[in-house]
């Protein structure tokens, strides 16, 4: 019976077809706290019991040091207007090592944790995205990283050394004109070939682009497709079926035939991207990661270094943006006033405040929470995914949010521009390191799915081997699951969440924990019943998929607060944050079940989009913050004290106080120090001690001799408001400062290039 059904689920695709090339997506990296949601049970005792990292003294140092003396270096401004980097600055990042933090000290490398890592890159890239790419790329996927897990000894001992030191710097060519998120179908081709010489060698002809540091880089290392029609490498090629796949390949600058140097003009905050181009570019088989042993496992390597790597880069990069907007916004909300208040102050402002502040908070936690896992061996790719495109996405929520704070300060440009260029670069995180579209519609339900499942993935492989007995024993677990998990699914929707152990919890974060296992609960359930009534056709409903991975994103960011929460030690003031970002998260996961149920097909979908449809909303997960919570999260980050400096920790502070951040903390800082001498002056203007309708300095005046306030008060007062009229004031330009630079619209060889 059991092999007659699994013929005629093989022959009606109920089942997802997975290509080789997904064959090694799915087998890369690991399983970490994604499969309790797949699994639909959420075992908080176990989740808890995840570490949650710190820096080592060594790490800290580094942070403190040569980061901060990075950071004094750059002028934000002066290299978005030049769009270059300056010499000394480039020099400061290879002799300090940071483009050494993968590399084992064995070769000259800091060999930092994933954590520290994340954090620097967070640190760097808030503060100038050009300087952030160059310490980005050397350190995420390419050669270092490449040649540390699959280089030969050679190769180690040659490269690594110099990578380590800056004399290479290094760029990863992987996307091509019609290869961008379908990067295994790059085209770029590389023939094996012996030379007149004896030696056995590639030819590569290739077309790259968005290459980030490849205008400057002097070590490339090209993704291609490799053919070997001679079978001179051994491996069973033939010249009817010559391909390898796709296979890593080192190309120094200035071998013939590598085109490299031009740039893009990317977005916002001009970082080192180009193109890369080669054209009979001849190299030897050695320059292979990995050597010939290696060839044709490309891909497979990609995907297994992914699986992690993706929780690093474009992560820091969006939660270091968030933070600091997050400082700088609830900074400025409290130093700009209308109608005589700070406009922090106003419920709409407020509103927008908090979101921030809660949501800045969340990612951290999630952030510190997943690069602890990697550093304690999980390569999660499905968690990375959900990183990388929904951290990404909220940055650029959360920084349009500071936008219609910061209001007309945040739109004139200059340098006391805080948010211009993080506002204009916010798409490029999105659609770097694989477009967050097809992250969240194709991969992160799709591989977590079939991976994350506790039972889909060995039905998958006992139907593709033909085997029977496996089949039937995976086949009846997975039954007996779903019934188990609707059982407990049931229970919870009936109980709200009190079906769910969550006695490890704090006790004023239990009922978001409850309702996080409710919501677990009905993930799998959900996903059960998408994979036995859609099956292989989920390929093609991108639009399901999306919701799915919506609903399994939020939860695991609204674990990543509650985790941070725990980990920092339930503090009282850090309590509306994570209650914040739970009821947000919630209402989002409520949002997605709502949009699966409508959107489900066959029978099960008529039940789901009818009586599913009305009991989850008769009986919701969530709702999403109310007002007094948005309050009391916004205030997290509206007076310039211990908990302030805490949440915005790791966020770059300039040390000039004459410009930009630098002068607005200053008034933030001030302000902060004088409010409670202010509050005195107010009351005795109510009380009539004081008279109403005079300048600050007068009625501070007034007030020391009243003996209201003491004279150095009275400074501190006046200090303050003059650090606020400087802290609101934006840049002007002069007609020749103005209209200083003047280029073509369209470049003279563009013109000729369209005939025009």
């Amino acid at each position: 019976m059991f092999g007659t059904l699994m013929n005629w689920m093989k022959a009606q695709r109920l089942l997802p077809q997975i290509s080789d090339t997904e064959r090694q997506a799915l087998e890369a990296g690991s399983v970490w706290i994604d499969g309790q949601l797949f699994s639909g049970r959420l075992d908080f005792g176990r989740i808890l019991s995840e570490s949650y990292g710190s820096l080592s003294p060594e790490e800290q140092a580094f942070l403190d040091g040569p980061v901060e003396e990075l950071l004094d270096m750059i002028d934000p401004y002066r290299i978005g207007q030049s769009k270059r980097i300056p010499d000394e600055v480039i020099d400061f990042v290879k002799q300090k090592g940071f483009m050494s933090f993968l590399i084992p000290k064995a070769y000259g490398g800091l060999e930092f944790s994933t954590l520290a890592i994340s954090t620097i890159m967070a640190k760097i890239g808030a503060v100038n995205s050009a300087v952030g790419t160059l310490v980005v790329i050397p350190n995420s996927l390419g050669a270092a990283e490449l040649i540390i897990h699959y280089g030969t000894d050679e190769q180690k001992s040659h490269y690594l050394p110099r990578l380590a030191r800056g004399e290479y710097v290094p760029c990863f060519g992987l996307t091509e004109p019609t290869a961008g998120s379908d990067a295994a179908s790059i085209k770029a081709d590389g023939e094996v070939f012996r030379d007149d010489d004896g030696q056995i060698k590639i030819r590569l002809n290739f077309r790259k682009r968005y290459i980030t540091l490849a205008p400057i880089a002097d070590l490339a290392t090209i993704a291609c497709r490799l053919n070997d029609p001679e079978n001179l490498l051994d491996k069973g090629t033939t010249r009817e079926r010559p391909d390898l796949g796709i296979t890593c390949v080192m190309v120094h600058k200035g071998t013939p035939g590598f085109v490299s140097g031009d740039h893009h003009d990317p977005i916002g905050d001009p970082f080192y991207n180009g193109p890369l181009e080669g054209r009979d570019v001849v190299v030897p088989a050695d320059n292979i990661i990995g050597g010939p042993a290696y060839a044709g496992q490309g891909w497979r390597m990609l995907m297994e270094q992914l699986a992690g790597g993706r929780m690093v880069s474009l992560p820091a990069g969006a939660v270091g943006g968030a933070k600091a907007v997050a400082a700088v916004t609830g900074a400025y909300s409290m130093v700009r006033q209308q109608f005589g208040i700070p406009i922090g102050r106003m419920e709409g402002v407020e509103e927008k405040v908090g979101r921030i502040a809660a949501l800045s908070y969340m990612m951290e936690g999630a952030r510190v929470f997943g690069c602890t896992a990697v550093d304690g061996g999980h390569q999660p790719p499905v968690v990375s995914a959900v990183m990388k495109a929904y951290t990404t996405e909220l940055a650029r929520q959360l920084v349009t949010d500071a936008m219609d704070v910061f209001a007309g300060s945040g739109v004139m440009q200059g340098p006391n521009n805080i948010l211009g260029m993080g506002y204009k670069s916010a798409p490029v995180g999105v659609t770097v390191e694989g477009a967050n579209i097809m992250t969240r519609t194709l991969m992160i339900f799709g591989q977590g799915a079939t991976r994350c499942h506790p039972f889909a993935l060995d039905v998958v492989r006992a139907v593709e081997s033909d085997n029977v007995e496996g089949f039937r024993g995976s086949l009846l677990g997975w039954i007996g699951h779903f019934f188990k998990g609707l059982a407990r699914a049931e229970l919870n929707f009936l109980t709200r969440g009190r079906w769910t152990r969550v006695a490890e919890v704090a006790p004023e974060l239990r009922p978001y924990a409850r309702r996080l296992g409710w919501a677990a609960a009905r993930y799998g359930v959900v996903t059960d019943l998408a994979m036995f009534a859609i099956g292989g056709r989920l390929k093609l409903r991108g639009k399901l998929t999306g919701r799915f991975a919506d609903a399994l994103a939020w939860q695991l960011l609204a674990l990543g607060a509650l985790r941070r929460y725990e980990a920092e030690g339930r503090r009282a003031e850090d309590l509306p944050l994570a209650q914040y970002a739970c009821e947000y998260c919630l209402a989002q996961v409520q949002a997605a079940f709502e949009g699966i149920y409508a959107n489900f097909d066959g029978p099960v979908g008529m039940w789901l989009k009818t009586v599913g449809l009305l009991e989850l909303r008769i009986n919701p997960l969530g709702r999403g913050p109310d007002d007094a919570l948005s309050g009391r999260a916004a205030r997290t980050i509206q007076q310039y004290d211990e908990q302030y400096l805490r949440l915005c920790a790791g966020v770059y502070q300039s040390k000039d106080e004459s410009i930009g951040s630098g002068r607005l903390m200053k008034a933030f800082r001030l302000l902060s120090q004088s409010a409670p001498t202010a509050q005195r002056l107010q009351h005795a203007q109510r009380t009539g001690k004081l008279a109403r309708g005079l300048d600050l300095a007068e009625t501070a005046r007034q007030a020391v001799a009243a003996g209201i306030i003491e004279p150095a008060e009275a400074d501190a007062l006046v200090a303050a408001e003059a650090a606020r009229s400087a802290a609101i004031e934006v840049d002007t330009f002069a007609p020749e400062h103005y209209f200083g630079v003047v280029r073509e619209a369209v470049p003279p060889e563009y013109k000729t290039a369209v005939g025009q």
